[in-house]
């Protein structure tokens, strides 16, 4: 399902600032090559990403889902001097086009690279975090959730991407493994008296979680 007018996205970035060099060579490298570029956040998104960011202010980022490390560059640009985003990738291949265009950004010593399942890694890490971002496995969102909240900071954030799924979530029932997860976590979210949140109808959905 085709939520956002394709017009009405080209007019918004018609009126957005243009992302960097590099990260416009990303983003037309991995359409043009990747097999899942789908996944890409795009340069709306990035956008968006890298304003909350510069907003927030954050020393340290957690980021589930690296991908080839274009919303981990968006991230780092809001992130203080001094600070560390930690970024976790399941797939060994695309860990190391992110690492590539890490390096290429001049960003490797702010930016920290690991490969494995969240779910194990998260557990182990002892940093306090003040902005987390999730976009891996959407089976795993509230796992993810679970396991970040209790480190992120009182007032700090997490943006959690795809969770309009398509449009799949608007079906009634709502069908397939994947958009069912993604309910499931938007219901999750919406009971848990620890947060307050705001879902965003961008791209394929994007939702606001602030820890109270």
């Amino acid at each position: 399902m085709e939520l956002i007018n394709p017009d009405a996205e080209k007019y918004a970035l018609r009126y957005s600032t243009q992302l960097d060099e590099i990260l416009l060579e990303d983003l037309h490298f991995t359409e043009q090559t990747h097999g899942h570029a789908h996944l890409h956040s795009g340069a709306l998104q990035g956008k968006i990403l890298e304003s909350i960011s510069r907003m927030i202010n954050p020393l340290n980022i957690l980021e589930i889902g690296s991908f080839t490390g274009f919303s981990a560059l968006c991230l780092e640009k809001g992130m203080q001097e001094g600070g560390q985003l930690t970024t976790i990738e399941l797939r060994p291949d695309d860990a190391a086009k992110a690492e590539v265009l890490f390096h290429k950004a001049g960003k490797e010593r702010r930016i920290k690279m690991i490969i494995g399942d969240a779910r194990i890694i998260i557990p182990t890490l002892s940093v306090t975090f003040n902005l987390v971002f999730i976009d891996a496995d959407k089976l795993s969102y509230i796992d993810y959730y679970e396991l970040t909240l209790p480190k992120l900071q009182a007032g700090g954030w997490i943006l959690a991407d795809n969770v309009l799924f398509h449009g799949q979530v608007l079906d009634h029932p709502v069908k397939g493994k994947n958009a069912k997860a993604i309910q499931a976590f938007n219901e999750h979210v919406a009971k848990d008296s620890r947060v307050e949140q705001v879902m965003l109808t961008v791209r394929d959905g994007l939702m606001l979680i602030r820890k109270k």
